[in-house]
């Protein structure tokens, strides 16, 4: 689908306009120069007059050049010409999507936004003042989201600060994130560092090495600034692919280097391959007093297993999820993904089905994301998904179940070529939310990022500005520079909380 934007000459317009023409379409070229070949022109007249912008919008569809109109005005409350551009390409995509819209039929819940994060909008405006209602009107009539998805939205936005009351005022303390980048197979939707652990020991051993060097230093860096830990997240990859001993002397480095960790609110660890989980492993984490992991399903279809990488069995996982209750874990996440290959409805049910003989302390339900550099992605065609009715069907079926079954939603994010342009929702039973989580998706503090291809977010605790800081993602070159990296963190960490006194 090439579209021609006939009118707007300046090219900063394109990619917000080309993001919100790829919800509709797929392979879809977004261009400014007129194209004989050119599928659609939408002819887009924006102005700005007497403090507002007008925008007005006319898709012509060949061959039969039926016309669809649009338009819209904006009060600009904006200082300065980057937040002025912001607000004008809100009131053009406003009319773009409108036209598109009414052209293809297909309402897009989310509106003209297509980021990660749309609860952060909402925790904007309420801290900018604005009543609940007057947030809900706003997202409504300037962003396009329905109210379906707005109420989605109000009822995170109670959890959370009901979960973590202090939320808006976190800024001093950090997260740490500990990335450990081995799983046993690699699955085919994932982007993640995941390298196959067999025949790697000894790449194993060097990269822990420069893990514990990283936790030391960070851990210094912490005692010595006196900067509290809100949560750690052991992550990947699959943390609990390495052997119960290595296991054991990460968590006691944790105790060590790390201060206060008693009082660390929340400490988890990723154990979403169940065939990586034993006895010996879960006594580890009970010994050090964790005891909130994920055991990842993702389907209870043993064929999708097989045919997305995963070489667990469907009764495995049960198995090893009532072993991980017995050993005293008391908050267990599972993840299911809408749309896997073969999927639909009734093997969504099924899957819905197992999890009620379960009942986890939580249930996170992802839609499937064609993810750039993924396996599926580059072989498509050998990976048949649900259309986009089917899709929404499902996540209907989630919400509907969470919601018969005590589960309340606590935290969402969004990605690119996300399956009918959904998103992924966190469910718990209310008062077992993950405080990483939250954390992770609303962005108030900083994040510290520690080991293979972890990704370090740092933000400024009095402008908000964020910056992102990665981790080499294959071991070799990790174990190679992991000193140079650290010490790159050291410097960002001092600049942030420089009026900080030295204890």
């Amino acid at each position: 689908m090439l579209i021609y934007i006939k009118g707007l000459q300046d090219d900063r317009f394109a990619r917000p306009l080309q993001l919100i023409a790829n919800l509709f379409f797929e392979e879809t070229e977004v261009c400014m120069e007129e194209n004989e070949q050119s599928d659609l022109t939408i002819d887009i007249r924006l102005k700005e007059e007497s403090g507002q912008a007008h925008a007005m919008a006319v898709l012509t569809a060949k061959p039969s050049d039926k016309e669809y109109t649009a338009s819209y005005t904006k009060k600009l409350t904006a200082d300065g010409d980057k937040e002025r551009l912001k607000q004008m390409k809100m009131v053009a995509s406003h009319v773009f999507l409108s036209v598109l819209q009414e052209y293809t039929s297909i309402t897009q819940k989310w509106g003209i936004l297509t980021g990660m994060r749309p609860t952060k909008l909402f925790h904007k405006h309420r801290q900018a003042g604005l009543t609940t209602e007057e947030v809900r009107q706003k997202l409504q009539s300037e962003y396009m989201i329905t109210e379906e998805k707005i109420d989605l939205m109000e009822k995170i936005l109670e959890r959370q600060l009901t979960m973590v009351p202090d939320l808006y005022d976190v800024k001093d303390e950090v997260s740490i994130y500990i990335g450990i980048p081995f799983c046993p197979t690699k699955c085919a939707y994932c982007t993640f560092p995941a390298y196959a652990i067999q025949g790697k020991q000894g790449r194993v051993a060097s990269f822990l090495s420069g893990l514990h060097y990283e936790m030391e230093q960070i851990g210094r860096w912490l005692q010595e600034k006196g900067v509290k830990i809100t949560t750690v997240y052991y992550g990947g990859g699959t943390p609990t692919a390495i052997t119960a001993e290595e296991m054991d002397e990460l968590y006691a480095l944790m105790y060590e280097v790390f201060p206060d960790v008693e009082n660390i609110r929340e400490i988890t660890v990723e154990a979403g391959r169940p065939d990586t989980i034993t006895p010996e492993k879960l006594s580890i984490l009970k010994k050090w007093n964790i005891d909130r992991i994920s055991i990842n399903p993702q389907s209870y279809t043993q064929e999708t297993l097989k045919a997305i990488g995963r070489h667990h069995t469907v009764e495995e996982t049960i198995e090893k999820y009532h072993m991980a209750k017995q050993s005293g874990m008391n908050n267990i996440n599972m993840d299911l993904i809408i749309g896997l290959p073969g999927e639909g409805t009734e093997e969504f049910a099924h899957s819905l089905d197992e999890t009620e003989k379960l009942m986890p302390e939580s249930l996170t339900v992802h839609t499937l994301s064609f993810k750039r550099a993924s396996e599926m992605t580059l072989n498509k065609e050998k990976y048949q998904v649900a259309d986009r009715k089917e899709v929404e069907k499902m996540m209907n079926m989630a919400e509907e179940w969470t919601s018969d079954h005590g589960y309340v939603p606590y935290y969402l994010y969004r990605q690119k070529n996300i399956l009918g342009n959904l998103e992924n929702v966190g469910y718990s039973k209310p008062g077992q939310e993950s405080i990483y989580n939250i954390m992770i998706m609303e962005e108030v503090q900083t994040i510290i990022g520690i080991g293979c291809g972890a990704a370090s977010k740092f933000i400024d605790r009095h402008t908000g500005k964020i910056e992102h800081f990665s981790n080499p993602k294959d071991p070799k070159t990790y174990n190679e520079r992991f000193v140079e990296y650290t010490e790159k963190k050291l410097n960002k960490l001092n600049e942030l909380f420089s009026d900080l006194p030295v204890r």
